[in-house]
């Protein structure tokens, strides 16, 4: 599911969720809250705008669809936050995908992973990020969007 709250000339951030994360609001509240998936992406819409970007949400279930965004991102976006869900863990695919975009990356997590089960530990694309954003709930998101706007603005 692609969205897109596009305002031309300016340069595009691209927030990726991955799997599971269209079920915000209803699964597991004590650990990812209650705020639904569309209310995260009104959240970084909004401060993405304050720090002059576009923001496109694409969230998909399936890793294949999420290395192609990634690639389809290449030479056209400027930054991607993603939240990989479970895919953080093992999908080396997403990991290379990543790797070979050129642009600004940020890896979120709505719960503290280190906090959590032991395999919520390794994240498989944390080293091809720039930063990490991580136990802040839906302020994660804001933390994120300005993490990259930060990161874009020191390229300059």
């Amino acid at each position: 599911m692609r969205d897109t709250g596009a305002v031309a000339d300016r340069p595009i951030l691209l927030l990726l969720s991955g799997p599971n994360l269209n079920l915000l609001g209803t699964r597991e509240p004590s650990v990812y809250g209650t705020a639904t998936l569309e209310d995260h992406v009104s959240t970084a819409r909004t401060a993405a705008a304050a720090h002059g970007l576009n923001l496109e949400h694409f969230q998909s279930n399936t890793e294949g669809a999420l290395v192609e965004a990634v690639q389809a991102a290449r030479g056209r976006c400027a930054a991607i936050v993603v939240n990989a869900g479970a895919l953080t863990h093992y999908s080396w695919a997403l990991h290379d995908a990543l790797a070979a975009f050129e642009g600004v990356k940020v890896e979120l997590h709505l719960s503290n992973t280190q906090a959590r089960e032991p395999w919520r530990h390794q994240s498989v694309i944390a080293p091809v990020v720039h930063g990490s954003v991580q136990g802040f709930g839906g302020h994660g998101y804001v933390l994120a969007v300005e993490g990259a706007a930060h990161a874009l603005a020191a390229r300059q």
